[in-house]
């Protein structure tokens, strides 16, 4: 009997190799892609959630309640919620730990032996240098690593008194991600069009907790309110409870409660600086910011006050410039449009181009193009064509009537309200155009106040809202640092306390990177415009300067002059006392009008009293003719002017407001 051959296989047992298994093809929804990518809308670690998600609420906020031209009044708090609280939200009851060494924080009781002599050294090191009278430096107290697991937890809620959301909207409006009213061309202040969607679909990773919307408009007798979180998978909205309530209040506006996992400790001081930017460029806002914590000393209250009831106006929505899109808009374009002809297409759905131009236009396009060109039917080539004429023809920039700056009135007094300055100028720009988007450009140099550190300060904005991260590669950092000369303008860049403020508005806002951070250095036209208006802002104030320089010297002069007063007036009065000797003893004889005070002097009519008020009348005459003359020569316009404050009268009546770059004048009639 033969052996069976290594070579050959068992029975029934083939060696082929596996067939690889087919590709299927997938796709994602918005939902599922922003949440594998949430980095992209800010959400990259705790901390920086916790801030992303009250930007965009305060924002949501301010955007509702200016769209019906309401003052806004924003409440937002954050609650510390401990490990216990949220265990029993969710209905998780704690255990105790039974296998120590199994978790992250584990500590051998020789790392622990180690830690201990560590921390009795630095302490052995910290009495020696006290003993010598040497600064200590406060030790801090070596806390066991926090476990990966061990999350914090934070109820974040945001109120406000804006327009509110209709009842049948609002599944949508917050569980359907890229679904919104935010999406024409227009100024906005929402970078991703996400606004708390994104918010949600952090807490629903985090926490699988749903959000809770309140909500009511105008007029309405009712309040909406919903429970939903989102079905991340098929991006639509699961709806826990959707109900209407009493609205007995009669209040408007929108109440949003979320909980998410966060990092207070890390991004304490981001989410305070952003609300205090946000208080700078809308002072007609006012803030309530709440953080509250079963630790007392932890809790924090801030209200930013209103300052004025100037409100920018709304933004309007726009038509595209030609010189700004692209072959995929003009295809979308034609497919909304309800005009019929090319002719109706061109003059209805651009800026600036009139009946004149577009026929010239269609002239230019060529001999298969004519005025009544039916839009809808258009070739691919024909699209191009249109494009390439676009893209190299002459239109005229478009105006900036469509943008909403924060208005240099406004700028200046949320600088005065919140960083309490010695000097401040401020400087609003034409509107200008970058690549068929109009922007404006409007800036504030301050110099001194208070929780202002000494050299430049740097406050970036845009569409008004506060720019705090990737600050080094913005245009205005480097406008700031490198192409200003600051020694030109009598300011020291280094000692004096310079706050730099620079809003930016456009229908497009050139970001750069994911996070959407910064403005990038490279459109010359930005750079141009930001570097123009700080310079405005520092010719203005190189005149105070001078003027307080001056002023400065005027009183160093005084002070000297003064002080020479009693030595002169001391050796003037021996010399008339010597005098009236020789004139009295007859060995010297003067003229009439000498004679007469030598007289006055031998008869104590003028003493070192008298001598000392007439020098001290004489400074001061010097001065004020040296003050009068400077007055005379500056001009009125550069007196010294002090902040006049009025309050807002609760008069509803007609009245009309006539605007200047630094006031605004109200007539009531």
């Amino acid at each position: 009997m033969e052996s069976e051959s290594p070579t050959e296989t068992k029975k029934g047992k083939s060696k082929t190799p596996k067939k690889a298994k087919e590709s299927i093809l997938k796709q994602k929804s918005p939902a599922e892609f922003f949440a594998e990518n949430k980095n992209i809308a800010g959400f990259d670690n705790p901390g920086k959630c916790l801030y992303t998600t009250v930007r965009e609420l305060v924002e949501n906020a301010l955007d509702s309640a200016e769209a019906i031209s309401e003052l806004p009044v924003i409440e937002i708090t954050i609650e510390e919620i401990v490990k216990s609280k949220f265990n029993s939200m969710i209905g998780l009851v704690d255990r105790e730990r039974v296998d120590e060494e199994l978790y992250d924080d584990y500590e051998t009781a020789k790392a622990r032996e180690k830690r201990l002599a560590k921390e009795a050294r630095a302490q052995e090191i910290q009495a020696k240098n006290a003993a010598l009278g040497k600064k200590v430096k406060e030790h801090a107290v070596s806390k066991s690593s926090k476990g990966r697991g061990e999350a914090s937890f934070y109820r974040v809620t945001c109120r406000d008194n804006g327009r509110g959301m209709p009842h049948d909207d609002i599944p949508n409006m917050f569980g359907r991600v890229l679904s919104g009213t935010k999406y024409g061309l227009k100024q906005t202040r929402g970078k991703f069009g996400l606004g708390a969607k994104m918010a949600l679909i952090w807490s629903k990773m985090s926490t699988g907790l749903p959000i809770e919307i309140s909500s009511s408009m105008r007029g309405q007798n009712y309040l909406s309110f919903c429970r939903l979180d989102i079905d991340i998978h098929r991006n639509i909205p699961h709806i826990h409870l959707h109900e209407k309530r009493d609205n007995k209040d009669k209040w408007h506006g929108a109440e949003i409660q979320v909980v998410i996992e966060g990092n207070w400790t890390t991004y304490r001081s981001k989410i305070l600086h952003y609300m205090r930017q946000m208080a700078v460029i809308t002072p007609y806002a006012q803030f309530l910011f709440k953080f509250v914590s079963d630790a007392p000393d932890k809790n924090v209250t801030i209200k930013f006050a209103r300052r004025t009831d100037v409100m920018p106006p709304v933004p309007v929505e726009t038509k595209h410039h030609p010189s700004s899109v692209d072959i995929l808009l003009i295809k979308r374009l034609i497919a909304e449009t309800s005009k019929q002809n090319l002719m109706q297409f061109l003059q209805h759905e651009f800026v600036n181009i009139g009946k004149p131009l577009a026929e010239r236009l269609i002239g230019e396009m060529g001999p298969e193009f004519s005025p009544k060109t039916a839009v809808k039917s258009l070739t691919d080539q024909q699209i191009v064509r249109i494009h390439q004429l676009f893209r190299q023809a002459k239109f005229d920039d478009p105006s900036g009537d469509c943008l909403s700056p924060a208005g240099e009135y406004n700028l200046r007094l949320g600088i005065i309200k919140e960083l309490h300055p010695d000097m401040v100028a401020t400087y609003s720009g034409s509107a200008q155009v970058f690549e068929g988007h109009p922007f404006i450009v409007e800036a504030g140099v301050s110099v001194g106040g208070k929780d202002v550190k000494q050299g430049l300060n740097i406050f970036r904005f845009a569409n008004r809202i506060p720019l705090l991260f990737e600050q080094g590669g913005d245009v205005v950092t480097r406008t700031a640092l490198k192409r200003i000369s600051w020694n030109n303008y009598k300011i020291n860049q280094t000692q004096d306390k310079i706050g730099v403020f620079v809003s930016i508005v456009s229908t497009k806002i050139p970001f750069k990177g994911t996070g959407k951070e910064y403005i990038g250095d490279d459109i010359s036209e930005i750079a141009s415009a930001v570097k123009s208006a700080i310079q405005q802002c520092c010719i203005q104030l190189k005149s105070k300067i001078v003027k307080k320089m001056q002023a400065r010297e005027q009183q160093e002069r005084k002070r000297n002059l003064s002080k020479y007063i009693p030595d002169a007036t001391n050796a003037v009065y021996d010399v008339l006392k010597e005098m009236a000797k020789s004139h009295a003893s007859k060995k010297k004889r003067y003229e009439e009008g000498d004679a007469d005070i030598l007289r006055k002097v031998s008869d104590h009519l003028i003493t070192k009293e008298t001598l000392y008020e007439k020098l001290t009348q004489h400074v001061e005459k010097v001065d004020y003719e040296m003050a009068l003359e400077y007055a005379t020569q500056t001009g009125v316009r550069e007196e010294p002017r002090e902040d006049i404050y009025l309050e807002s009268l609760d008069d509803k009546g007609n009245f009309f407001d006539f605007h200047s770059p630094i006031f605004v004048f109200r007539l009531f009639l």
